[in-house]
């Protein structure tokens, strides 16, 4: 009589099922949005900041992030998986939002987002690798018909050049009004239509991060408003130009902001990028106020 494999194959489902053969481990990497030593916080004021040491006040600080993995022992790069929460993760897409719509941040929402969450299988991890911004293929959609994220306004730019990959706005002791750096692609052609998307963009300008050395379930990623002004006159700007670096490669306010995201600019080869580092404990909760 013919022996069944049925029950054989039943116990190596079950076990496959239920990860005793290949088991994921959840992941939260946790982002934290600074001024210097401070937290970055709607309604405070940040002395000392960028080449003239100007006064800052905060009214947005958004951006999006792509291809987050973590680096294995080996230096392999391994994709996170990250959860579809249908608001903050789409696809390999997240966005992080650290404005809550108070005080001068009147552009925002209430809700904040530290943090991208999902799965990589089962390993030790000693690093983290990202990418700043929206990928092609995402970046140059039709804004009313995608799902969160990728369907805010507040972050949208013209249809050619996509979206906004960090909106970071303030107003400093001689911009009152307002200065603003905005991060996106620009030189997309052709430029013809609103009905499809462009071919390429000569400036794609996203950001690839790779941070050594960091533990996922102790460290934080710092993204760094001082260390990206830090070379910038944010009390002038450029006469006929936008307020601010809206990515322009002609307007000379973007160079020292590209070079400090180690991006090229206007001729100049990539540096090495300073918005981002590691920290191994979170920041206090801000003060109200003037930094102190």
């Amino acid at each position: 009589m013919k022996r069944t494999r049925f029950p054989l194959l039943l116990a190596t489902l079950l076990i496959v099922e239920s990860g005793a053969w290949a088991a994921d481990q959840k992941v939260a990497v946790r982002f934290q949005a600074m001024v210097g030593s401070e937290k970055f916080a709607c309604g405070r004021s940040y002395p000392g900041i960028g080449a003239t040491a100007s006064t800052l006040s905060p009214r947005d600080f958004r951006f999006y992030v792509h291809n987050v993995a973590l680096i294995d022992d080996g230096g392999n790069a391994v994709p996170l998986q990250l959860d579809q929460d249908g608001k903050w993760q789409l696809d390999d897409v997240a966005l992080l939002d650290f404005e809550d719509a108070t005080s001068g941040c009147v552009n925002g929402t209430p809700d904040t987002n530290d943090r991208v969450t999902g799965s990589v299988p089962e390993g030790h991890y000693t690093g983290v690798r990202f990418t700043l911004g929206v990928p092609f293929n995402k970046n140059h959609t039709d804004l009313t018909t995608q799902p969160s994220p990728l369907n805010l306004t507040a972050l949208s730019w013209v249809w050619n050049a996509g979206r906004k990959f960090a909106r970071l706005d303030f107003s400093s002791t001689g911009m009152p009004r307002g200065y603003a750096v905005h991060l996106g692609s620009t030189g997309c052609t052709p430029n013809q239509t609103k009905t499809a998307p462009p071919a390429q963009c000569s400036e794609p300008n996203r950001v690839d991060v790779e941070l050594t050395s960091f533990n996922a379930q102790a460290d934080f990623v710092i993204a760094d408003l001082a260390a990206l002004l830090k070379d910038s006159n944010i009390d002038t700007n450029q006469e006929k130009t936008a307020e601010g670096c809206m990515s322009s490669p002609n307007d000379s306010d973007c160079a020292p902001l590209f070079a400090n995201l180690g991006l090229p600019f206007a001729g100049k080869p990539a540096g090495k990028q300073s918005f981002f580092r590691q920290s191994t404990s979170p920041a206090a909760k801000p003060s109200s106020g003037v930094g102190n």
